[in-house]
């Protein structure tokens, strides 16, 4: 993982204490996902294909 690229939230996103996800640039093929509000807790990291397979069905 590319220890300087910074995780980003959704630009719908509120930017309030509401539920988000964030999202970073990972190793090719993967996407790291975190709760906006634990940033030191647990990362889900998942396929590329996986994570723009739920944005577009989230999109909808």
């Amino acid at each position: 993982m590319n220890s300087m690229a910074e995780w980003r939230k959704s630009s719908y996103s509120d930017g309030g204490q509401g539920n988000c996800l964030e999202v970073r640039d990972g190793v090719s093929g993967a996407v790291p996902v975190r709760d906006s509000k634990v940033a030191g807790g647990p990362v889900l990291t998942v396929s590329a294909p996986a994570w723009s397979a739920f944005v577009r069905l989230v999109a909808r």
